[in-house]
């Protein structure tokens, strides 16, 4: 009947239409990201995240964001990532929603500026941070290391997760009373090592990480110099979200739209041959 193959074409091509738009959101958005929006991404990205996952996207403590993202829709899949983090593992929890610094405005033009890189890296790079030069500060007694020295790796290393002043920002609060014998041994364990299940990665070079042992040691030493803050809130604990959680989401989706199409094609074939 051609009536019937009329029906059954469109609802293929509407099948076809909605299995495109699904597949294009995601680039889509990055696509439209206007300038101004990509440009906060950059800056965003130099001061949040270039430490850990480099200025370029290729990994250095952190994953490689410099790629073709795996997902139906990867501006979720990035935007849940950094707005809630992943539990036990160094990825902490950038939104505010979930004790983080960042606002969704914020997260957005992140989202849009990775989605510009592909596997060749940020078409626009992420501009250099500077830091004002710290007060020349006395060396603790009995400790190993320059703290002077490690006042300029602390800038470019951990004043993203700690604070500018240790204070704490979605990392552990370092300006404080350290309760050891060897509070020195402890930071320097932490810093080397990492600690297992939470956002503190391994820094040493004997671990995976970028710094070498004398860098660590005077990084120990500045710290060791901060002054206690009297009242800090302890740092926000990232929410759990599986690392999974936005492409399943994406695949229900798909999922029940497909089902959706399918009902629609039904109804109009039923209809079809009741008025015929």
């Amino acid at each position: 009947m051609p009536g019937l193959r009329r029906i059954r074409s469109a609802g293929l091509v509407t099948l076809l239409c909605a299995a495109i738009l699904v597949l294009g959101i995601g680039r889509g958005r990055a696509q439209s990201a206007d300038p101004a929006q990509l440009e906060e991404g950059a800056r965003l990205y130099a001061e949040n995240c270039a430490v850990c996952h480099g200025a370029d996207g290729q990994g250095r403590i952190g994953a490689t964001l410099a790629k073709d993202w795996p997902s139906i829709r990867p501006d979720l899949t990035i935007r849940a990532t950094i707005e809630r983090g992943i539990d036990n593992s160094p990825m902490p929890a950038w939104g505010q929603a979930n004790g983080g610094p960042l606002s969704e405005t914020q997260i957005d033009a992140l989202v849009a500026y990775i989605l510009t890189w592909g596997n060749n890296g940020p078409l626009q790079p992420a501009p250099t941070i500077s830091y004002a030069p710290r007060p020349v500060v006395t060396p603790p007694p009995n400790v190993v290391g320059d703290p002077n020295n490690g006042g300029v790796l602390f800038d470019q290393n951990c004043v993203v997760c700690h604070g500018a002043d240790g204070e704490g920002r979605v990392g552990a609060t370092l300006a404080k009373s350290w309760a050891s014998i060897r509070p020195d041994l402890s930071i320097k364990n932490a810093i080397a090592a990492g600690i297992e299940n939470s956002p503190m990665p391994a820094w040493d070079q004997a671990n995976g990480g970028p710094l070498t042992e004398a860098e660590v040691n005077d990084l120990v030493a500045f710290i060791l110099t901060l002054p206690v803050v009297q009242s800090v809130a302890g740092a926000p604990t990232p929410a759990p979200v599986s690392g999974n959680f936005p492409g399943w989401s994406a695949v229900l989706f798909t999922i029940v739209l497909f089902g959706l199409v399918v009902v629609l094609a039904v109804w109009l074939q039923t209809r079809s041959r009741r008025q015929g």
